[in-house]
Order: C-alpha cells, then structure tokens, then sequence
C-alpha cells in the first residue's frame, strides 16, 4: 500500500487564488451612483469552480460642457421628507438664459424632475432618482411661468409653483 504525502505544492491553483478572488470581488461593489439593478458580486458562482478573471473596466468619460451657463441659476429642491413638492412654491428670475437647478434629496424615496411651461417655453428636465440633480436651461421672457416635476401625475397631484420674471 502506497501511502501519499500532501504538501503545501501540491495545491490546487484554484485553492492558492481564492484569497485574491475575495479581495477582487470586495473591490467591485457598486461605485455610488448605481440604479440598484444588482450586478453585485456574485457572477462567478456558476463558473463551475474555474477562476474567471474580472471583466475589464471601461472608461467612460462626459464631453466638457461647451460654455459654462449664462444668465442666473435658480436651485430648488424636492421635499425631501417624500411628499410631492418642492421646498419653495414660488421663484423669481430676470429675463433671459435661467438655469433651473433642483436637487432631488435621498431621504425623498421617489424620482423628480424639473420642468417649465408657459410664455411659450415648454421644457422638462431630466428625471432624476434620489440623491440625483435635474438641470434645465431656459430663455424666458418677463411675465409668469409654472415650474412643475415632469414625473406621470406629480404635476396633477400639485408639485408645481409660479415662477415670476421681470
């Protein structure tokens, strides 16, 4: 009878990267900004036991905006507690390029927008999820507007305001 004796050598190359491969799965959590769409750690439990190397990043970068916004920038937020309107009801600009900006607060749970109509302007904003901004640019006469979250039946339900240029 042949007697076998194991050494630390003869391990197998999946056995000594197990150490690594959880240093790399920690590191690859969602960056922050993710839509909770749960692409996690986990993809390489069905890999049958084989080491699959992470997948290669790909940098991605934003144009830089072209020319930084004229005229003034009016920030407004969502209510942060949830509820479905902003922090203010009214706003006042003078005519010309207005930059809207409004911070949608993570404690709101819910997506919200920045939209303007009225004097002919009909622009919405992108919707945003919590924790995110919505950013609209808009050349605006004097007279009255209302600005509104964009969002299927906020508007109805009173997230709007009356936004006053002179």
């Amino acid at each position: 009878m042949r007697t076998r004796v194991f050494t630390g050598m003869t391990r197998s190359p999946i056995v000594l990267l197990a150490p690594f491969v959880v240093v790399l799965a920690a590191g690859c959590g969602s960056g922050g900004g993710s839509s909770g769409t749960g692409s996690g750690s986990s993809g390489s439990a069905s890999t049958g036991g084989a080491y699959a190397p992470p997948a290669a990043k790909t940098n991605t970068t934003t144009a830089p905006a072209t020319a930084a916004p004229s005229g003034p920038t009016i920030k407004l937020a969502a209510d942060p507690s949830g509820g479905l309107a902003f922090t203010s009801r009214t706003l006042t600009a003078k005519a010309g390029k207005v930059t809207i900006v409004m911070s949608n607060p993570q404690s709101s749970g819910v997506p919200h927008g920045i939209g303007v109509q009225g004097q002919g302007v009909d622009k919405d904003g992108p919707v945003v999820a919590p924790g995110s901004t919505s950013r609209i640019q808009v050349t605006l006469k004097p007279g009255k507007y209302e600005y509104y979250c964009p969002v299927p039946a906020h508007k109805a339900a009173g997230m709007t305001g009356t936004l006053t240029v002179q």
